[in-house]
């Protein structure tokens, strides 16, 4: 009995380093990307006890990303290689939130970098694109569940009406958008040089 148990564990390692090894890799359009647009989720209210909590943690990816250097932040969808997708947790299953308010309709941005000064703007967006129907016309009290972390999804900007396909990535943590670590960034970053590893060693 203890020959077979000792058997099946070996097998059982064995497996589980094999399925380690074949990791899902990032697409290649994922690792060629140069360009990304941070918006926040359509879906997400304006959260009550902090209402600038996703735009703050969309300045904080955006400004991540230019520190970082490989991907540039844009605001038009025709210039956007990949979306970025991001929306704030406050640590509660349940939280109030605020609704009927935009979420993604900014003109004109201004931000301070290290290198200097981002200025970038934008003519328009289709509202298909980044706006769930139907929407609330007005300022309402809203009740959210479900959603206790920070949140940050990649999806291909390429593909019409992206938000109803599955994210290419996705990564959930409690302060995963906070400034001046960012640690979804991080992982992304990470992500995408693991996977331009295993690409280059291909034949």
């Amino acid at each position: 009995m203890r020959i077979y148990y000792g058997r099946v564990a070996v097998c059982v390692l064995l497996c589980s380093g094999i399925m380690s090894a074949k990791k899902v890799l990032l697409p290649a359009y994922v690792v060629q990307a140069r360009t990304a647009r941070v918006l926040i989720d359509p879906n997400a209210g304006t959260p009550a006890e902090n209402p600038l909590a996703n735009l703050t943690a969309q300045d904080n990816v955006e400004k991540a990303l230019m520190k970082w250097g490989r991907l540039r932040p844009v605001m038009e969808a025709a210039s956007a290689d990949l979306v970025i997708m991001i929306r704030t947790g406050n640590g509660k299953i349940v939280r109030p939130t605020i609704g009927g308010l935009p979420t993604n309709d900014r003109p004109v941005v201004v931000q301070s970098t290290d290198s200097g000064i981002r200025l970038g703007g934008k003519k328009g967006q289709p509202p298909s694109e980044t706006q769930s129907a139907p929407q609330d016309t007005a300022p309402s009290p809203k009740i959210e569940m479900g959603q206790a972390e920070d949140s940050f999804l990649v999806y291909d900007a390429k593909v019409t009406n992206f938000l109803e396909s599955a994210p290419v990535w996705r990564f959930t943590g409690k302060k995963a958008l906070r400034s001046p670590g960012v640690p979804a960034v991080a992982e992304f970053r990470k992500a995408i040089d693991e996977a331009e590893k295993q690409l280059k060693q291909k034949p």
